[in-house]
């Protein structure tokens, strides 16, 4: 059963920083890019970030770039996403996905497995 559970989401004054991290068990997690979304009220689910198997290849939507950090630690099955400079406008349901590799994730193509989400609230 592949499971991706995320964490780190919480409440964070504008200008602050959060850590989200996502962790993967069911599957073979060496062989699986993994990306981070998002959705807002009443928006639809937008591409953050993604990370090849090796890191060799990380993608950056052009909201997160020079904020926003992706790493992978294929030793513990875990990627995070180091969020720095929030703004209210990052306040969303982050999820995080794996997928066949990153630059699907990043062009829409659907992963094969999405966490739960966690909250991710900045207030101004």
């Amino acid at each position: 059963q592949v499971q991706l559970v995320e964490s780190g989401g919480g409440l964070v004054h504008a200008g602050g920083s959060l850590r989200l991290s996502c962790a993967i068990s069911g599957l073979t997690f060496n062989n699986y890019a993994v990306g981070w979304f998002r959705q807002a009220p009443g928006k639809e689910r937008e591409f953050v970030s993604s990370i090849s198997w090796i890191a060799l290849h990380i993608f950056y939507a052009d909201s997160a770039k020079g904020r926003f950090t992706i790493s992978r630690d294929n030793a513990k099955n875990t990627v995070s996403l180091q969020m720095n400079s929030l703004k209210p406008e990052d306040t969303a349901i982050y999820y995080c996905a794996a997928g066949e590799s990153a630059s699907l994730l990043q062009n829409g193509v659907p992963p094969v497995a999405w966490g739960q989400g966690t909250q991710v609230t900045v207030s101004s």
